[in-house]
């Protein structure tokens, strides 16, 4: 039994090598990220002859080259929540901190959970790669909201009133209605020099020229909302400056949103899972792909709780002596983005129950408003069911599929 802990940093790593009863077989030495270095450390451990477990904590993406060259070259390595071992090296009154104290404690925590260790934290890159892809997502999302409030706050100033009223970003076909028509109509005055029915026939050749359907009454309300709005900007040069200068910002950004979601799109078809996911109800061509990316192989969770738990909806139980804790909030340790897909889910659900009957989970939210839960304490509890039904049905397809 070799444990080996690596203290990981930013373009380095302190690394400590322990056997049982505290023998140091390495003290604390620093190698850099980079293969010349990390040569030497290889060749160091395939010196010994016993079994050898490399253990380090997820750092981002600053573990990712240092665990990509070790399991390249055979190695076992197995990456732990940086909780857990904060927890576990929060042991003593001092509780000293260092790199190489980090590395020894890693190392010692390699040896006193040796037969806990669970080396399917190594994701295949397909599913590496689609994981990265939706942190992107979300990443972009948050820019376009970003983006979004800074062209509303500029369109009160000049058209007020309009924002809102047309479509916004479609995930499915990557247009924005209401965005090219701000870009064209910038100012309350390029819409009111013309009369209704001409503003109404220059829309109607407008939505033909970008490919929007044409509506009539909603080509009649945004010359109402114009011709009764109030702007704050002169109509100018500048003013159609900064509205443009935002709008192809915003594009840019719904370009990019579309790009990556096509591309998870396709990356998610080659699951064997895709078609269970896609069938389960509140599924669409957003969410299917960015929750198979975000929870890759159920299979390394070791039951539905797990999975829960990593999704921070679980409420740890709480007792002392005669004292049981019934009313707990749910944690929120765990993935944010697979809290939020499953609000969005959940609210996809919601919106739609009535073709939703007969769905467990929609059932079980409905059940849970009727007993009068709040709207998300029914939402997270759903939600909680689906997690539950996912594990079960995915796992038996990926089970399925490898015994095929």
């Amino acid at each position: 039994m070799i444990s080996v802990g690596i203290d990981v940093s930013k373009g380095k790593s302190t690394v400590c090598i322990l056997k049982p009863y505290g023998e140091v077989l390495m003290s604390p030495r620093e190698y850099n990220h980079v293969q010349s270095s990390l040569n030497v450390l290889v060749e160091q451990l395939k010196t010994y002859d016993d079994e050898i477990h490399i253990i380090m904590e997820a750092t981002g993406n600053y573990h990712l080259p240092i665990h990509h060259y070790l399991k390249l070259n055979g190695f076992q390595v197995f990456v732990v929540n940086p909780l857990e071992m904060k927890r576990y090296r929060c042991q003593g009154i001092r509780n000293p901190k260092t790199d190489k104290i980090d590395a020894i404690v890693i190392a010692q925590y390699g040896i006193d959970f040796w037969f806990r260790s669970d080396n399917r934290d190594n994701i295949e890159n397909l599913r590496r790669e689609l994981k990265l892809l939706g942190s992107q997502y979300l990443c972009f999302m948050k820019t376009r909201q970003n983006r979004s409030i800074a062209l509303a706050n500029i369109l009160d100033l000049s058209l007020p009133g309009i924002y809102g009223i047309l479509d916004d970003y479609s995930r499915v076909t990557g247009t924005d209605k209401q965005a090219d028509f701000v870009y064209d109509f910038y100012h309350r005055d390029c819409i009111v020099k013309y009369s209704e029915k001409k503003f109404v026939e220059r829309y109607e050749n407008w939505t033909k020229k970008k490919g929007y359907r044409f509506n009539e009454e909603e080509a009649r309300q945004l010359y109402s909302i114009a011709k009764e709005c109030i702007p704050t900007l002169d109509f100018s040069e500048n003013t159609k400056l900064i509205v443009r200068k935002n709008v192809e910002v915003l594009k840019e950004v719904d370009a990019s949103l579309y790009t990556i979601l096509t591309r998870m799109t396709e990356l998610a078809k080659q699951m064997p899972e895709y078609e269970t996911v896609m069938s389960m109800k509140g599924m669409g061509q957003s969410l299917g792909p960015r929750i198979i990316a975000e929870i890759g192989d159920p299979r390394r969770f070791h039951s539905a709780k797990a999975l829960i738990a990593y999704a921070g909806i679980d409420a740890p139980p709480y007792q002392s002596g005669r004292f049981t804790g019934t009313e707990r909030h749910m944690s929120k340790r765990g993935s944010k983005i697979l809290r939020k897909i499953g609000y969005e889910l959940l609210d996809v659900i919601n919106k739609h129950k009535n073709t939703y009957k007969g769905d467990p989970v929609c059932e079980y939210f409905i059940k849970k408003r009727a007993e009068g839960k709040p709207y998300r304490v029914a939402m997270f509890a759903a939600y909680n069911k689906f997690l539950r039904i996912y594990h079960s049905r995915v796992s038996k397809v990926l089970n399925e599929a490898e015994m095929a």
